[in-house]
């Protein structure tokens, strides 16, 4: 999400759309700096199954909530909703006990 959104500002900054252009840009490269930032840790260490991995995973689910319930009460409900849907998911399978296991091995099951 944070991606997309810095690639669009800064297509749009680059096409003359902006009002202001050091927002804009500053804008572009915090999005695509975040987004990057995100795609790293699903890929190095989620996908990887790394235990790093998951706090700033849970840490994101959790950034996203208030700005979806920001934008259901701004009469966007189009596009909260379902980020609320994907981020209680999100949130719900981190924090799962089968991926627990799977991060944490055997040891992390205390009877």
């Amino acid at each position: 999400m944070a991606l997309g959104l810095g690639l669009y500002v800064g297509v749009e900054t680059l096409t003359g759309s902006a009002e202001d252009l050091t927002s804009a840009l500053a804008e572009a490269v915090f999005g695509v700096l975040i987004g990057a930032g995100l795609l790293w840790v699903a890929w190095g260490g989620l996908f990887k199954m790394e235990r790093w991995g998951r706090s700033p995973s849970v840490l994101a689910q959790i950034f996203v909530l208030p700005v979806a319930i920001t934008l259901v009460q701004s009469d966007e409900p189009l596009y909260g909703i379902p980020l609320i849907v994907v981020a209680v998911a999100g949130l719900g399978t981190l924090l799962a006990p089968p991926t627990t296991h799977a991060l944490y091995g055997e040891d992390s099951q205390q009877g």
